[in-house]
C-alpha cells in the first residue's frame, strides 16, 4: 500500500503527521503536487510535482493510484474516482471515505455549490482546529492498524 496525498492544498499539520507515519511503518508517502514542497530527507517521502492547471495533481493520483493504496485530500470528486478505482480516502479533519458514504458527501457538496453559483454565500469550510489534527491522526493510526501489513522499522 502507498499513500498518496492531494498535496498543494493539505495542512503543513498532516503532511508531518504522514511524514512521521511513512518513517514509522516504511510506507511511501507521495506528495501531489503543482509546486515544489519542502520534505524531509527520507527514502519514504517522495514528491511528485505536476504542471499548473485544474485537476493535475488529482488526475495524476488517480492514475498512478492501485487498489487499496490510500489518498488523503479533502477534494470530494477526487475522493470518489479514487474510491471507485478500489482506493481509501481520509480527509485532513478524520474523515474517512468509503463506498457506503461516498454518494452522500458528493451529492451534498454538489447541493453546496448548487447554492453558491445561484448567490447563496455558503461560508468556507471552519478553520482546521487542533482537535481536526488529532481526528486526522487518530484515523490514520486505526487504518493503518486494520489494513497495513507494516512493521515498524
Amino acid at each position: 500500500m502507498k499513500i498518496w496525498v492531494d498535496a498543494d492544498a493539505c495542512p503543513k499539520a498532516v503532511r508531518e503527521i504522514l511524514f512521521r507515519v511513512a518513517e514509522r511503518t516504511a510506507t511511501t508517502v507521495t506528495l501531489v503536487a503543482n509546486q515544489y514542497l519542502q520534505m524531509p530527507p527520507s527514502r519514504y517521502i517522495k514528491l511528485l510535482q505536476v504542471g499548473a492547471g485544474y485537476d493535475m495533481a488529482d488526475n495524476e493520483i488517480v492514475r498512478r493510484l492501485h487498489a487499496g493504496d490510500l489518498a488523503i485530500t479533502a477534494d470530494i470528486p477526487l475522493a470518489s474516482d479514487v474510491i471507485d478505482k478500489g482506493g481509501y480516502v481520509i480527509d485532513p479533519r478524520g474523515e474517512l471515505y468509503t463506498r457506503d458514504n461516498i454518494k452522500e458527501v458528493l451529492q451534498m457538496r454538489d447541493f453546496m455549490d448548487t447554492l453558491r453559483a445561484s448567490g447563496i454565500d455558503t461560508g468556507g469550510p471552519a478553520a482546521l482546529h487542533p482537535r481536526d489534527i488529532q481526528a486526522f491522526a487518530n484515523q490514520l493510526d486505526k487504518f493503518l492498524a486494520q489494513h497495513g501489513d507494516h512493521k515498524p522499522q
